[in-house]
């Protein structure tokens, strides 16, 4: 089995919700709404929130989610140490099958921040 790229899923995810963005534009507003609504910061933090979006995305075994979240916490300046935590959280709730996909949002933090 190939190895994931977490850059090459979400360019490719991009470029599929560019269609849905032009093909169902009030859905997707809609969507976008809902997302801006939820993770704005307010007693939680944007950074934790996407970490909780992350723990979800792991949990559910989305691999498009697991990219662009692990972007967005980088961007926001998560520390490995606070993904990690967020990780062990996630695989005591889900065990062996979400262990695995803590194991992949670990493999796109450091695709997403090798070289920096």
């Amino acid at each position: 089995m190939a190895s994931k790229s977490y850059s090459t899923i979400t360019s490719d995810l991009t470029k599929a919700l560019g269609t849905l963005r032009k093909e169902i534009p009030e859905t997707m507003q809609g969507f976008s709404a809902l997302h801006n609504g939820s993770m704005k910061a307010g007693v939680l933090s944007e950074l934790d929130k996407e970490l909780l979006a992350l723990a979800i995305g792991v949990s559910c075994r989305c691999d498009g989610c697991i990219g662009f979240h692990v972007k967005a916490l980088i961007r926001l300046g998560v520390t490995r140490e606070q993904l990690m935590e967020t990780l062990g959280v996630c695989v005591y709730m889900g065990g062996g099958p979400t262990l695995m996909y803590a194991a992949e949002a670990v493999r796109a933090y450091e695709e997403f921040t090798a070289g920096k």
